[in-house]
């Protein structure tokens, strides 16, 4: 018999907290929206470092909103929450009066609780339901990718969202096995096409859940669609976006966005002259990822894959 797992703000340990409110420039008064509020630790500091400030947390996953709405009471009407996926940032930023702000802050990934509720089934380390929602309302859940889909767009899956090199191995295996019941059914299916993985560095079933996590959450398009979101809610110069990514994928996505609105020429770089008309409309405020330092990696080894970029804006965009 599993544990009673429920979800714990004191639990949580956000990454990277006083790096974020560095590259927010976070000060009293500030505006913010936390896209991916969570458990409410990165939005709790936000708070405190901006007495008299105002925050929107946004999560799609409703049970984290209720540990962040509990976390944030003391606040009062200085934090508002909504239910919903970031890929429709503006709109619940407008309609929650947040239109434009001094910070956003998106923090990728599942989140601390997702991994340590099993029934969620985001983790392989106890048996559960192939779920992986992060929106228990969503319809798309981890269950119907492996035993519906066929072996090719399986293996494209996990080759794309978890560069995982033995997808096509682990996709027919599953399709054999089909059909699977839990989690504990999928990594088994996995150890039969990759063996156990002792030379290894990570558990060999990692790259095939994560893959199947992004596609079911839709993380990767999500993350598209927020990104110039996100961007156009910056209320004019040294107004800052800053991303926390935990793979390769997202935080290259989070790369060649800052960088291309932060250019003001985008052109082929044989154009023997502009023709984009591209302006830049952010400054880098982090010419390469920060990480996490040994202490925090220490105490919380979850973060050791953290990235943080920021950028600020130059000027407002146009509404």
């Amino acid at each position: 018999m599993s544990m009673d797992r429920s979800p714990s703000a004191a639990a949580h340990l956000p990454v990277m907290v006083p790096q974020v409110l560095e590259v927010l420039a976070v000060h009293p008064g500030g505006s913010y929206v936390d896209a991916t509020v969570g458990l409410g630790g990165h939005a709790e500091a936000i708070l405190e470092a901006a007495p008299g400030g105002r925050l929107l947390g946004l999560d799609q996953d409703p049970a984290a909103l209720e540990v962040a709405r509990a976390r944030l009471a003391r606040f009062g009407d200085g934090a508002v929450l909504a239910h919903g996926n970031f890929r429709e940032l503006d709109r619940h930023a407008r309609h929650a009066g947040f239109e434009a702000v001094d910070g956003v802050l998106m923090d990728l990934g599942v989140s601390s609780m997702q991994l340590d509720t099993p029934a969620r089934g985001f983790s392989f380390q106890e048996n559960a339901a192939l779920d992986m929602r992060m929106d228990p309302s969503s319809p798309l859940t981890a269950e119907e990718i492996v035993n519906e889909w066929d072996e090719e767009d399986l293996a494209n899956v996990i080759w794309r969202y978890g560069e995982e090199r033995r997808s096509r191995s682990i996709a027919r295996a599953i399709v054999a096995r089909r059909p699977l019941r839990g989690t504990r059914d999928l990594v088994s299916a996995i150890e039969q096409a990759v063996g156990r993985g002792r030379e290894r560095q990570i558990h060999p079933a990692t790259l095939t859940f994560q893959a199947l996590r992004i596609a079911v959450n839709q993380e990767l398009d999500s993350l598209h669609d927020a990104l110039p979101q996100a961007h156009g809610l910056l209320d004019g110069a040294g107004a800052r976006l800053a991303v926390i990514s935990f793979h390769s994928l997202e935080d290259r996505m989070v790369k060649d966005y800052l960088r291309r609105e932060s250019t003001d020429c985008v052109c082929p770089p044989r154009t023997p002259q502009c023709v984009c008309g591209h302006v830049a409309t952010l400054r880098l405020v982090t010419r390469r990822a920060m990480r996490p330092g040994p202490a925090e990696v220490a105490a919380n080894p979850r973060a050791r894959s953290a990235r943080l970029r920021a950028a600020e804006a130059l000027e407002a965009l146009a509404a």
